[in-house]
């Protein structure tokens, strides 16, 4: 089992490793499907590699700007060295180093660092904690849940689905953070609902969910059905919800 202390430290160094490039003058790349790479990007990612892979060399490592080969292992690591690459680029301080652990294809394990307030969120599937202090979702409130939805990938199925909760609870409030923090938010009873109907990849909610299931939350597709991971070839998820405490 790996040891969340441990992966804290490589995620902050890492975070250390992506501020030397933060507003310097550092080349933007567009990858295949368009997303934006730097090298603060694959300098973390090369880091936490070669650390996760230094103490757990058992464990494969999945990442977005590395290796995408599970070996046939139903535990894994999913890492995104950087999470919010386009806020990084434009200056804006939200951006993420996630690292998560998989296991019976189940999020186990996550850490969540933001380099530029030095906030760490981890959860080791039984406690969530947000600098070393116990964090734990809020019920569901009778009304004025909160809702997080997603500035750059509204779609007419997340509309709907907050009309619903609209028509249940009127005084329903929306709001955003950026990629990852949104299952931070809700671990730490800030916010409610997170519904995410566009396209995500695996290693971009493994180690929220994992934070978020250890303070008392879930994460789950439209239907209800355990979400997973390891579920093709590509890490492509399918829609989900995750919410706090019922």
């Amino acid at each position: 089992m790996a040891d969340i202390n441990k992966l804290c430290d490589i995620a902050k160094q890492a975070g250390k490793i992506i501020l030397t490039y933060y507003r310097t003058d550092f080349v933007t790349r567009r990858k295949a499907d368009d997303s934006p790479v730097t090298l603060a990007d694959t300098a973390a990612n090369d880091y936490i590699v070669e650390q996760l892979a230094k103490y757990y060399p058992d464990i494969p490592i999945v990442s977005e700007e590395g290796a995408k080969d599970r070996h046939g292992s139903d535990r894994f690591f999913l890492v995104d060295p950087l999470d919010g690459t386009s806020g990084f680029v434009r200056g804006r301080g939200e951006f993420t180093v996630n690292i998560g652990l998989v296991e019976k294809f189940e999020a186990k394990m996550g850490v969540i660092y933001i380099p530029v307030t030095g906030e760490m969120y981890s959860g080791d599937g039984k406690t969530a904690l947000r600098n070393n202090e116990e964090i734990r979702c809020r019920k569901m409130p009778h009304d004025g849940i909160v809702v997080l939805a997603s500035k750059n990938h509204r779609d007419p199925q997340t509309d709907e689905y907050i009309g619903k909760l609209r028509a249940k609870y009127p005084n329903l409030q929306e709001t955003s953070a950026s990629s990852s923090l949104k299952f931070c938010r809700i671990a730490e009873g800030k916010a409610d609902i997170y519904p995410r109907y566009g396209r995500t990849m695996e290693w971009d909610t493994a180690a929220g969910q994992a934070i978020l299931q250890s303070a008392g939350g879930s994460v789950v597709t439209p239907e209800g059905a355990p979400f997973h991971y390891g579920k093709n070839q590509l890490f492509e998820n399918g829609w989900f919800i995750a919410r706090g405490i019922a």
